[in-house]
């Protein structure tokens, strides 16, 4: 891509996120979705393939169709109640219609179809851009609007969403789908709670963005796309391979690494709220993602094929990797014992 087209994308993606989390007005808040869309298209069509233009084209669809209903949201507030402050949402028509749109630009249950898709037509950089950065915007107007939101409804989409993200992801031999239902999965942990505690649905993403970055920058060191590619992977830089395991554990959730303290702090905070039941519904849902987690682990680090593989091998690999990657990898796995001060600050 172009440099001077590469630096006003990322500049305007910065953009429509500052504006979207610091606006008020309902307004401002669409105008910051809206730059964020339309500049991530030119990222994700960057590599002039039928695949990667079909997934900006589903994508710019998509968002069109929920920076709408936002719109439509929050016009119809307006008209009833006069307010086009973002937390003053309280017309029951405009919360409905926010839910479905937060929803739909999230990728939450039952609009996820997009999501894998997408994703796997991305680059595993833009990948990374469409799972993390991309749904911080939503997801803080998902937070500011939390108290207005019916609960019902946000707990089915939550269980929902996990059981479905671990449920297709037993399927998937491409890694950047494994990923996106991982993400799905991961949303339904995050909505479950957004009504009872805003800080942890935050927490819960910041964890979430920093195992899957950590994740998709070593993916893309090691130019795995598919299991059979990861099998070989060991070869290229085995200490960074050897990481990649526990980096997936982590994101399954597993103690003693990090991904365990987001799941830890919900579990009690629903059990707080007197909800074993969804909390015990959840907990047994999050096993079926933590098959594929593991399978993807075992397939990075233990196993080799049993065959010879079609896939290129490279000549020669580059044998050290990005300090950044080795940096979140570390806090990927290492980040629980700091659970006492996060306890203290929630």
């Amino acid at each position: 891509m172009n440099p001077q087209a590469a630096l006003i994308s990322s500049m305007s993606l910065i953009l429509g996120t500052t504006i979207t989390t610091s606006s008020n007005h309902w307004m401002m808040a669409w105008t910051g979705l809206e730059i964020n869309t339309l500049a991530i298209l030119p990222l994700i069509s960057k590599p002039h393939h039928p695949r990667a233009i079909e997934a900006a084209t589903k994508y710019f669809l998509i968002q069109a169709v929920a920076s709408t209903l936002i719109l439509f949201s929050s016009t119809t507030n307006a008209w009833f109640t006069g307010q086009w402050d973002i937390t003053q949402l309280t017309h029951p028509t405009s919360c409905l219609l926010l839910t479905t749109a937060i929803a739909m630009k999230l990728g939450l249950v039952p609009f996820h179809f997009w999501f894998p898709e997408i994703l796997q037509g991305s680059s595993l950089i833009t990948g990374l851009l469409l799972a993390t950065i991309m749904k911080f915007p939503p997801m803080t107007l998902f937070t500011l609007t939390s108290h207005s939101l019916n609960p019902t409804l946000l707990t089915l989409m939550a269980i929902a969403s996990t059981a479905l993200g671990g449920w297709a992801g037993l399927n998937q031999t491409q890694t950047r789908k494994v990923l996106a239902f991982s993400s799905i999965s991961h949303l339904g942990w995050m909505t479950i709670i957004l009504i009872y505690n805003q800080k942890l649905t935050l927490l819960t993403f910041y964890l979430y963005c920093l195992m899957t970055t950590a994740i998709f920058l070593t993916l893309n060191t090691t130019k795995i796309l598919k299991l059979s590619t990861m099998m070989t992977a060991w070869t290229k830089i085995p200490p960074l391979t050897a990481t990649l395991m526990l980096a997936l554990l982590s994101l399954a959730g597993l103690p003693p690494l990090t991904g365990f303290l987001p799941k830890w702090l919900i579990i009690q905070e629903l059990t707080k709220q007197e909800m074993t039941s969804t909390a015990t519904i959840i907990t047994l849902l999050s096993l079926l993602g933590l098959f594929f987690y593991l399978r993807l682990a075992y397939c990075a680090t233990i196993t080799l094929p049993p065959n010879s593989i079609n896939s290129m091998k490279l000549w020669q690999t580059n044998k050290s990797a990005n300090i950044l990657t080795a940096a979140l990898t570390t806090l990927t796995i290492l980040l629980l014992p700091m659970s006492p001060m996060v306890l203290t600050i929630t």
